[in-house]
């Protein structure tokens, strides 16, 4: 892979740093920050998302933003530096990819909002359609999912993590039961024994109520 500076830092943006003063601070921080092969962690954090972002641009400069979501392990990786995922039917405006036919080079948002993390990655990336490539179908498929239409890869051009400052967390109803689960269950539990000991109250004194 590049340096995401490398490939986000231009002369422009370079004139901004410099009047901000922090040219020379991100000219050391990303020396050789990022240049290999996907990590564990990276590898671990994409794999476990349900849902990001992938952004595009026409032939005109305009630039779209898509979302992709499904099942943990929808988005998967499927080389040193190569992504992968099903694509489905969706309101059949085909934005993304007529994009793809002008110019491969997509950017992707990956938020992990509970723990405040964030990655962006730059990269090529093709879609064909699921028949062209059987196995490759088989491979992004997600379980108990429908039968793929297209089939997204992409390479990985650059990649980078973000500072957590500004983001809120936010939880969905998995995360959530995961969290309360065990103070529900333990609040059943015990809602159980009360009721017991009440009924047993009632009985030894006769009353009904």
């Amino acid at each position: 892979m590049d340096s995401f500076a490398d490939l986000m830092f231009t002369d422009a943006v370079a004139v901004h740093q410099k009047a901000d003063g922090s040219y020379d601070r991100f000219q050391k921080m990303y020396a050789n920050r990022f240049k290999g092969d996907l990590g564990e962690d990276e590898r671990t954090f994409i794999e476990s998302r349900t849902s990001f972002y992938i952004a595009s641009h026409n032939a005109d400069g305009w630039p779209y933003v898509q979302h992709r979501g499904g099942p943990v392990g929808f988005l998967k990786v499927i080389g040193p530096t190569r992504l992968g995922f099903a694509d489905y039917a969706g309101n059949h405006q085909f934005v993304t990819q007529g994009n793809l036919d002008d110019d491969n080079r997509v950017s992707l948002f990956m938020m992990d909002y509970p723990r405040k993390a964030r990655l962006k990655m730059l990269g090529h990336a093709t879609m064909i359609a699921a028949s062209d490539d059987t196995g490759l179908a088989a491979q992004l498929a997600t379980e108990d999912g429908p039968e793929p239409e297209r089939l997204v890869t992409i390479d990985i051009a650059a990649m980078d993590w973000n500072c957590p400052k500004y983001i809120e967390p936010r939880f969905t109803e998995a995360e959530i039961a995961a969290m309360l689960g065990p103070r529900i269950k333990a609040l059943e539990e015990r809602n159980v024994e009360l009721e017991a000991e009440l009924a047993h109250y009632r009985k030894q004194s006769g009353s009904t109520q």
